[in-house]
C-alpha cells in the first residue's frame, strides 16, 4: 500500500492526459511559504522513467530555484535522476526546496543573490507572494 503525502492535497490528472499531473502542495510550516496552497504541474516524457518530469509552478512563487515568469523548476533540483526514482521522489524534492530554500541552484540569480546577501528581504518577499499568490 502506498503512503500518502500529507503536504499534498490533491493529485489529478489535467484533462485526460496521463502524461500531465497536477498536484497541489501545502507551503511548509516555519517556511516563508507556510499558509499558501501550491499547483504544480509535472509532466513525464514518453522515456519515463527513464527521463525525469518536468516540473513547474503553476502558481507564482519567489524562490531561486523557480523561474519567477514561467514557474519552471531548474532541472537540477530534482539530482541525479534513475529509473528507480518516481513522481514521488519529485514531489518530496519539491517540498524540501520550499522548506528550505537554497541558492545552489538558482534560475532566477537575482532571487538567489538576494537570499545569500539579504536573507530577511528575500523571506519578506516570499512571504508576500506566498499571500497573494498561493490561495
Amino acid at each position: 500500500e502506498k503512503e500518502p503525502l500529507e503536504y499534498c492535497r490533491n493529485i489529478s490528472l489535467a484533462g485526460d492526459d496521463i502524461f500531465n499531473w497536477e498536484c497541489e502542495i501545502i507551503g511548509p510550516e516555519n517556511s516563508p511559504y507556510a499558509g499558501g496552497i501550491f499547483l504544480l504541474k509535472l509532466e513525464f516524457p514518453a522515456q519515463y522513467p527513464f527521463k525525469a518530469p518536468k516540473i513547474k509552478f503553476l502558481t507564482k512563487v519567489y524562490h531561486p530555484s523557480v523561474q519567477l515568469e514561467s514557474g519552471d523548476v531548474c532541472q537540477d533540483v530534482v539530482g541525479q535522476w534513475g529509473p528507480t526514482l518516481n513522481a514521488k521522489h519529485c514531489l518530496q524534492v519539491i517540498y524540501s526546496m520550499l522548506q528550505s530554500p537554497e541558492t545552489d541552484h538558482p534560475l532566477e540569480e537575482s532571487v538567489a543573490q538576494q537570499l545569500r546577501e539579504k536573507p530577511k528581504e528575500f523571506e519578506k518577499t516570499a512571504k508576500k507572494y506566498t499571500k497573494e499568490y498561493a490561495k
